[in-house]
């Protein structure tokens, strides 16, 4: 179906939902039921500040309790309304099947501006929030496990931890009731950049795959890809490091809300990131261009276009004149379904948001399982497998020497070879296996079937068949 019109994000997301379960033969009852969003909590609560007390608007949605418990992230942003905390609360639901984490789909949001509040002012409005949230099970280990969204960090999961610890004081289970908190608040290596992490992993994966990579009407590997990257915040900042630094891409263009720089050279993302944490903008950056219409930068020729700001970014405005073949989603809902539609039929490729940015919820669930088992990662078996490399590596050592070869293992192998993986290296062991096997799900239908012709409708295909199975064991 082509649409003529923009929807809104919501509605974005259900025409997507139809057009995979239209290619499944699913009952009509069970069909509906992955469908609707279960519960929204709305909050409206006051907090006394500078003086006078002011009431904030904040909410709880509830997609899909087929696993529990439900996960899903915390947004502070003025634009927060119940229509966007649903939709993303579905997006949550097929995600995590998606990447295989045990969650039903949540999401939360409170109408604010962080920064309009100063840190103490915000620690009571979280704090606050927190607590209408928490005396209704909405936060929980076992009921409803929240993190991090646009506008909140370590720093507000860490005070929502202790909030739920006051209220519950004897659960030794307490700091699983919500992930991206601090490492010495009960978080986990490398929760931080997960998200953009899990980006370079989908991307690796998709040029694994040459006969995708054509379909790119690309060639080769990530090696010189040149990426334009919308948003510098957590997930663009990282990708666009890794990418840069790791895969040797060249980060030609960075938009964000206040312009955007240039360099056809490829950007120091170190260097713009160090002056955007400076300066708080990206303009006079020494090292590109400015340009002050950014969201035209969208348009710029590249290999591949990274939306990572907001949702509709990329809508039936702008999507004759997008100048990229890959398009790979780290913002939830970039693509709106008339700019897919659009996309898809010039032959795009778009990686969709479901997939590309699950790297955050599969970081949160290693999270979870570690607060629930009280041990960090690796603490176990690091020096026993170290031990273990050490007795290989002296009796190679033994044999070339008496073989007369005269060498030895290089001092540098042996450095790589001895260390045993700690939290970091599990962690990112783990999220690049899950983005690995997620991807490899999709691509089969998206080959193997003539009516699944891009990698969304393949994801949402591979979701919600799995939510479908789950709730037929549970006899529905």
């Amino acid at each position: 179906m082509k649409h003529t019109t923009d929807l809104s994000f919501r509605e974005s997301v259900e025409v997507m939902f139809n057009r995979a379960v239209s290619l499944m033969d699913l009952p009509a009852g069970l069909e509906e039921k992955i469908r609707v969003c279960n519960a929204t909590y709305t909050v409206r609560f006051g907090v006394r500040l500078r003086g006078e007390i002011h009431t904030f608007t904040g909410y709880r949605s509830v997609h899909s309790e087929h696993m529990e418990p439900v996960k899903g992230g915390i947004r502070y942003a003025l634009s927060v309304n119940q229509d966007e905390v649903e939709a993303l609360a579905a997006l949550m639901t097929f995600k995590c099947a998606l990447v295989e984490t045990p969650f039903g789909g949540s999401k939360g949001g409170l109408c604010i501006d962080p920064k309009e509040w100063d840190e103490e002012e915000l620690e009571q409005i979280t704090r606050r929030f927190a607590y209408e949230l928490i005396k209704r099970d909405l936060i929980s280990p076992s009921q409803n496990v929240p993190a991090p969204d646009m506008g909140t960090g370590e720093r507000e999961m860490a005070w929502i931890a202790d909030q739920y610890q006051r209220m519950n004081t004897t659960d030794i289970n307490a700091k699983a009731c919500v992930t991206g908190k601090p490492i010495n608040a009960g978080g986990i290596s490398g929760r931080v950049e997960a998200t953009g992490r899990g980006i370079q992993y989908a991307l690796r994966e998709f040029f694994r795959h040459p006969e995708d990579v054509n379909l790119a009407k690309l060639s080769g590997s990530l090696d010189r890809k040149n990426i334009v990257i919308q948003g510098f915040g957590n997930v663009g900042y990282h990708a666009a490091k890794f990418l840069s630094q790791e895969d040797n891409c060249k980060i030609i263009a960075v938009i964000e809300r206040d312009g955007a720089v240039i360099n056809q050279d490829g950007l120091d993302i170190e260097a713009l990131y160090a002056h955007m944490s400076k300066t708080g903008s990206i303009k006079k950056f020494s090292g590109g261009t400015f340009q002050t219409n950014g969201s035209s930068v969208l348009e710029m020729k590249c290999d591949i276009l990274i939306p990572a700001a907001i949702e509709g970014s990329i809508n039936l405005l702008n999507a004759e004149r997008i100048n990229a073949p890959l398009i790979i989603e780290a913002a939830n809902g970039p693509v709106t379904a008339g700019a897919d539609d659009v996309l898809r039929n010039r032959g795009t490729v778009i990686i969709p948001d479901m997939y590309a940015n699950a790297g955050g919820v599969t970081v949160s669930y290693f999270e979870w399982v570690k607060n629930l088992s009280h041990i960090r990662f690796g603490r176990m078996q690091r020096r026993q497998e170290e031990a273990r490399h050490h007795l290989l590596v002296e009796e190679l050592n033994r044999v070339m020497e008496a073989s007369g070869l005269g060498t030895k293992l290089s001092d540098k192998f042996k450095e790589a070879y001895l260390r045993g993986a700690g939290e970091l290296e599990l962690v990112r062991s783990g999220l690049d296996d899950s983005m690995r096997t997620a991807y490899q799900h999709m691509r089969e239908l998206w080959h193997s079937r003539k009516d699944v012709d891009d990698l969304r409708t393949a994801a949402y295909l591979v979701a919600i068949e799995r939510v479908a199975e789950s709730y037929r064991t549970k006899g529905l």
